[in-house]
């Protein structure tokens, strides 16, 4: 397990209390007012029990007074960026890991998910989102073999993570690319010629493949009776939208489909160029694309295309440059369901801007060391 010392302990702390401190003060707006002062434990059908519990502690100790809400975001966010650079440590050198956890506790696109106090939902997810991925990175013990101890702790925190927020069952998708190419050290050539041998009848499946197929199956199975429980408890009813907040979800084909595909380019875009955050993002603040010939198609393009040479170049090479960029791009699904990012909302990109950070770190350590 990589270790924090007490000074990156205290760094990472001190730089995230004076970025946010004078959130202490903001109160209770936007969607705080529905969920805090209006009392209401769902919105949209979400099912997030644990962040509603933290809300009623705080409202045990300190009943409506704003500052100790924004207080524990404070303290949640810090806790992040703790456990993220323990993640980092796994696959960057020391210095480029506390870039990456610096980058990730500055970066304004986090603005909305720790100032705004229902973004505790993100923060605490992500805790637990986090402690699961490095609990499972514990699952491998000697000669391949399985250390179910860690596999159980894992499944227990993706419910944990599911409880606060819906997308902490993503991290499970995250398990298995690291069990894949990352543990196992498969690429997709070598898969491919293995798989095709046996086949063939040419050989035997490995023994450390079928370990491997033996964990993917027990953590997948484990995540599907999750997901199965979760939808019984909203019974099955997935969130409306009208046009005035989604107006992409009630459009026509190919209107919906050309918008959905653009605003993965603009949450990107976001990312790496937070000069234009918006409090609110509804209204039809990103106009629809109403044609093929809509000159933002090309952005949608160009994203795919990156994204495509990013998947061919971690898939096909190995090296820890690969490794890096194969963990950056599990985190781009960790956000709500393809189908709901009809709107841009910040908070939900608190989650995938940590491969985001990791990626720019790793770029950072390539630049410098070919200078």
């Amino acid at each position: 397990m990589a270790y924090v010392s007490p000074k990156e302990f205290a760094l990472i702390f001190g730089v995230v209390a004076a970025c946010y401190w004078n959130s202490l003060f903001c109160g209770f707006v936007f969607d705080d007012v529905s969920a805090i002062l209006d009392n209401k434990d769902l919105s949209h059908k979400s099912y997030r029990p644990l962040t509603v519990f933290t809300f009623r502690l705080n409202y045990l100790f300190s009943e409506l007074n704003a500052i100790s809400y924004h207080f524990l975001n404070v303290i949640f966010h810090g806790i992040v960026c703790i456990i993220f650079l323990k993640v980092c440590k796994l696959f960057l050198d020391n210095k480029s890991s506390l870039v990456a956890s610096l980058l990730f506790a500055v970066h304004p696109i986090h603005t909305e998910a720790v100032t705004g106090v229902v973004g505790r939902a993100e923060l605490l997810s992500s805790i637990f989102f986090l402690a699961a991925f490095l609990s499972y990175t514990r699952s491998r013990g000697p000669e391949n073999t399985i250390v179910w101890t860690p596999i159980a702790a894992t499944v227990c925190l993706v419910a944990v993570a599911t409880l606060c927020k819906e997308q902490g069952v993503t991290v499970v998708g995250i398990c298995c690319v690291y069990e894949v190419f990352i543990a196992q050290g498969y690429t997709v050539p070598i898969l491919w010629y293995t798989v095709l041998h046996i086949l063939q009848g040419k050989g035997s499946i490995p023994y450390c493949m079928l370990q491997m197929l033996l964990k993917l199956i027990v953590l997948m199975f484990s995540t599907l009776l999750l997901v199965v429980i979760r939808v019984q408890v909203i019974q099955s009813q997935l969130p409306v939208f009208t046009r005035f907040d989604n107006p992409a979800a009630v459009s026509p084909s190919p209107v919906r489909q050309l918008t959905f595909n653009y605003l993965l380019p603009v949450n990107a875009w976001l990312l790496l160029n937070p000069s234009e955050l918006c409090c609110d993002w509804t209204m039809g603040t990103i106009p629809l694309v109403e044609s093929m010939l809509d000159v933002r198609n090309i952005a949608t393009v160009t994203f795919f295309c990156f994204l495509g040479t990013l998947v061919v170049f971690s898939l096909r090479y190995p090296g820890d440059s690969s490794k890096t960029v194969l963990m950056f791009l599990p985190f781009i699904p960790a956000v709500k369901p393809f189908f709901l990012l009809a709107v841009v909302a910040e908070r939900v990109l608190y989650v995938p801007s940590m491969g985001f950070c990791m990626l720019v770190a790793h770029g950072w350590k390539k630049l410098s060391s070919n200078r």
